[in-house]
């Protein structure tokens, strides 16, 4: 059984992330208003991998895995999300749902890794799950339900992507997830013109703001700190840091777009912050304790050996890449703004 401590920098370097993508729903729902759901996509993966991608050198993981991930990560899960925001899902809500991709992550590490998370694991992520089930219950009355499962798809896609992350331990995330966005960007390219026609852009200052800030700021310096720690700890143990994501997003949904803070808003906050923590604190034993490696910034993943865990030695295998961004996460229905 796994049982690990995440170092205080490496839990702010997680809740930093975690603010970088809650902020990330608020600039997908300003450029959504201004292009369809895919060639957003394509265009954010196209940016974060060009001209980056003639600079940085080989992936140093086997081609077929990226091109795994690419397809998982940045055409899937991105893909279902970017389309359910567009058929429906605002803002504020598509940052909670798409936090399934905890309990996702959790299952994956317990069939496909052999990960045996902690019993403390498990209560902290089903507190925190509780928390999100609140927020859910007032933000969901009413919402399309199609628009609603293609998120949860995305979260599913996401949970997929951190398991080969883990695995893969890639010396360098940053350049893995430049190489992941270009693979992302031509089936991106080729699904959009198939399903939204010739390309329309309706681009201002703020639709450029949302591109950049979503491809370098989100895709590339989030996956990069992300992956790092998802290549350091259990992906169980990492996981739930996900939690956080719906709080930030709906906070920055308040400043920027208007939406109001709830007193079930504040409760459910307590549970998700006070379930991640509990769980992500979890004893350990002295054999099994991380190495004193920093991971709190994407230049730092390059320095980074992978961690291996004596009770998980299937996760330390370097030979498959981690799909993890943007799936992350298609339909272009008329969108409801958050």
């Amino acid at each position: 059984m796994n049982h690990e401590v995440m170092r205080p920098r490496d839990i702010a370097a997680a809740i930093a992330v975690m603010a970088i993508w809650g902020i990330n729903f608020v600039a997908i729902d300003i450029g959504l208003d201004r292009m369809p759901p895919l060639l957003f996509c394509a265009l954010r993966f196209a940016l974060a991998a060009f001209p980056a991608v003639l600079f940085v050198g080989k992936p140093q993981v086997a081609w077929k895995w990226v091109i795994g991930v690419g397809l998982m990560l940045g055409v899937v899960k991105f893909a279902f999300l970017f389309g359910g925001m567009a058929a429906g899902m605002p803002a504020g809500l598509s940052s909670l749902v798409l936090q399934s991709q905890a309990v996702f992550t959790l299952v994956f590490a317990f069939t496909l890794l052999r990960e045996r998370p902690s019993r403390r694991q498990w209560i902290g992520t089903g507190v925190a799950a509780l928390g999100i089930v609140l927020v859910a219950l007032r933000f969901g009355a009413g919402g399309p339900f199609g628009a609603f499962l293609l998120v949860v798809g995305a979260g599913a896609a996401w949970g997929l992507s951190n398991m080969a992350m883990r695995r893969a331990a890639p010396p360098d995330m940053l350049k893995f997830m430049v190489w992941v966005s270009a693979v992302a960007t031509l089936p991106l390219v080729a699904l959009s013109l198939v399903l939204e026609g010739p390309p329309h852009l309706d681009l201002d200052l703020a639709g450029i703001g949302a591109l950049v800030y979503i491809a370098y700021i989100s895709t590339l310096a989030g996956f990069a700190v992300w992956g790092s720690l998802i290549r350091r700890y259990t992906a169980a143990t990492v996981a739930p840091f996900s939690m956080f994501v719906p709080f930030f997003g709906i906070a920055s949904a308040t400043l920027f777009l208007g939406e109001q803070i709830h007193a079930t808003d504040l409760i459910a906050g307590l549970l998700v912050v006070g379930g991640v923590l509990y769980g992500a604190r979890t004893p350990s034993a002295p054999a099994t304790a991380p190495p004193a490696i920093p991971a709190d910034a994407p230049a730092a993943a390059s320095a980074i050996t992978p961690a291996r865990t004596p009770s998980a030695p299937a996760t330390a295998s370097a030979s498959i890449p981690a799909d993890a961004p943007a799936a992350a996460s298609a339909a272009t229905p008329a969108r409801t703004p958050s």
